[in-house]
């Protein structure tokens, strides 16, 4: 297929078909690549937990058949014709976007995440064609050049998927807030696929890192593995109270409707609680300490496209990746079910490029 020319490709996928999230083989098609178009083929998919929460319909707007993925990695096969960014070959990653307005403020401010029109989102969305878009549980993709980006050359292609998620969700509100100030006090709560990226990349922006988790097993991952400062087992009432006010920011990834009372009392005075974990139902918390302490809850989406480039490249600069257990598209089912109880090791990594026929 020569580049910009053709028609559209077939593709092999797997997708659930209704709120029961069970996920079985798809076969599809793509668009044909355009001028400014880069097709690859799929080497490796992470599985996010809004994966797990999409397809099982718990947001809603949910779109059917749904293949999920939204962070992919491979290998450039073919461009278009005014590409200019890519060539055959080249490592290249596709994160929670495929497409935005480009027009609105906020895509012209560079956070294509909160397009003012919708962003178009990898999997679960519609094009500006109208057709359904689909994820990276799959062996083949087709995107514009504006959001592909570039893994860098020393990252290894399997680790390095969930950073086009976990990393720019937790990388994106560290920038805004100047988190990475030298000498402030991190926390993050939830040591999963998002939390040990947070403390990764917190250690190499210079923070010191407090791992805070409802598991004490996971204390000697957080200091031997990832480098972590301090470990607070969150059910233990009496380190709790030794931590109060101890910390300047806190990055909460818990996807499951929780308290969150408890870590506020942790954050010292002008201290922020970012939320980045999506949970289903409505959080409610006391207001008394987030005025007398003059605290902040707040929120962030992933991150623009530009912004997703420079964590990746952050990434590449300080050897950050993911802590994955690798398999194959045919264990998706068990893997939701583990995900689901919490029984993972960080993230899981679908090996697509041996997991389909070429």
């Amino acid at each position: 297929m020569s580049p910009g020319v053709g028609g559209e490709k077939e593709c092999q996928g797997y997708a659930a078909r209704d709120k029961s999230g069970h996920l079985a083989p798809f076969e599809f098609k793509r668009r044909a690549p355009g001028p400014k178009d880069v097709s690859l083929r799929i080497s490796c998919c992470g599985v996010c937990h809004s994966d797990l929460h999409q397809i099982r319909g718990e947001w809603g707007g949910e779109i059917y058949p749904m293949v999920p993925g939204h962070e992919i990695v491979g290998i450039v096969e073919e461009v278009g014709s005014i590409v200019t960014r890519f060539k055959p070959g080249d490592r290249v990653g596709v994160g929670c976007m495929v497409d935005s307005c480009r027009k609105c403020d906020a895509c012209k401010n560079k956070v294509e995440q909160y397009c003012l029109k919708g962003a178009v989102f990898t999997y679960n969305s519609k094009a500006h064609d109208g057709k359904n878009t689909y994820g990276g549980y799959s062996n083949y993709m087709v995107i514009t050049e504006d959001f592909a980006l570039h893994v860098p050359e020393n990252l290894p292609l399997d680790a390095a998927a969930p950073l086009l998620c976990a990393g720019i969700t937790v990388y994106s509100p560290m920038k805004y807030y100047q988190m990475e100030s030298g000498g402030k006090n991190f926390g993050v709560v939830g040591l999963g696929g998002l939390g040990h990226i947070a403390a990764k990349i917190a250690k190499a922006m210079g923070m010191h890192v407090t791992v805070i988790s409802t598991s004490p097993s996971k204390e000697q991952e957080a200091k031997k593995v990832l480098g972590a400062d301090n470990f607070i087992f969150s059910k233990d009432e009496k380190q709790m109270e030794a931590a109060k006010a101890t910390l300047d920011f806190i990055i909460d990834t818990v996807s499951v409707l929780h308290p969150v009372d408890p870590y506020l009392d942790l954050l010292r005075t002008n201290g922020k609680l970012i939320l980045v974990g999506l949970s289903p139902g409505q959080m409610q918390f006391i207001p008394i300490p987030v005025v007398l302490g003059r605290k902040t809850i707040g929120g962030s989406l992933i991150g623009g496209v530009e912004e997703t480039q420079e964590m990746l490249d952050f990434c590449g600069k300080h050897n950050i990746v993911s802590e994955i257990e690798k398999i194959p598209i045919d264990y998706i089912n068990t893997a939701m079910e583990r995900l689901e109880k919490g029984h993972v090791q960080n993230r899981f990594v679908i090996d697509c490029e041996n997991s389909f026929n070429p």
